[in-house]
């Protein structure tokens, strides 16, 4: 349900730009958040992949249900990205316990906040974010962005994926710590031949791709988002 607000008020919000390159990235974040087939087949994992992770969101979405808190569900390559909120910390411990039990489940990350659901106009915010990060990607052509799943939540950044190359999950990470409001990165992107390590920022900004519309931007937190990258084992 949280993802789904994201996107309406998204929309909403970016459909009040004018011209059409507000509607153009309405559109490219709208894919990325439904998360639909059509998105998901595009990815390198292929269709037999993508299919599994689909019923894997299914089924451990529906596994939480509301009984843990405010829980969205990220999953790709079988690894489950757990964002929201939950009233306690039981609670998000049972969430990952819960979660983990579910076939076709191989990692879980529990990134879930323990405190009330974030307002709408938090969640509008965190899916402006999601938006314009998604748009930065397909837009760079340094970064083969169907291989990313993006989650924005409480202001952080969340990347799941496959990255071709150390290079391009650098520059993808570089994207979003400079998009406006993001106030951390984190990475849980497999690099293809070999394990991501820690990345130092540069001090070169990233290039925000020109006509990308700012209504509704959240206001900078940081021009320089921290980036953590977690080890996959």
């Amino acid at each position: 349900m949280k993802r789904v607000n994201h996107l309406v008020a998204v929309v909403c919000l970016l459909g009040a730009a004018p011209g059409l390159g507000g509607c153009a990235v309405a559109v490219i974040g709208g894919m990325a958040a439904a998360g639909g087939v059509g998105y998901e087949a595009a990815q390198e994992r292929g269709l037999n992949g993508a299919y599994d992770d689909i019923k894997a969101k299914t089924d451990v979405a529906g596994a939480l249900g509301a009984t843990y808190g405010d829980i969205t569900t990220t999953v790709y390559g079988g690894r489950v990205l757990l964002t929201g909120s939950s009233p306690s910390p039981e609670a998000k411990a049972q969430a990952e316990q819960v979660a983990s039990r579910e076939p076709g489940v191989r990692a879980v990350y529990n990134e879930i906040v323990v405190g009330p659901p974030e307002t709408a106009w938090d969640m509008t915010q965190d899916g402006w974010i999601t938006t314009r990060v998604q748009s930065d990607l397909v837009l760079d052509a340094d970064v083969r962005s169907g291989n990313y799943s993006i989650e924005t939540d409480h202001r952080s950044v969340y990347l799941m994926g496959s990255a071709r190359s150390q290079a391009e999950l650098d520059r993808a990470t570089e994207l979003a710590r400079y998009v406006p409001g993001v106030q951390r990165v984190v990475s849980y992107v497999e690099v293809r031949y070999g394990d991501p390590r820690a990345i130092q920022p540069g001090p070169t900004q990233a290039r925000i791709p020109p006509g990308s519309p700012d209504i509704g931007a959240p206001n900078p937190a940081s021009p320089n988002a921290p980036i953590q990258v977690q080890k996959l084992q």
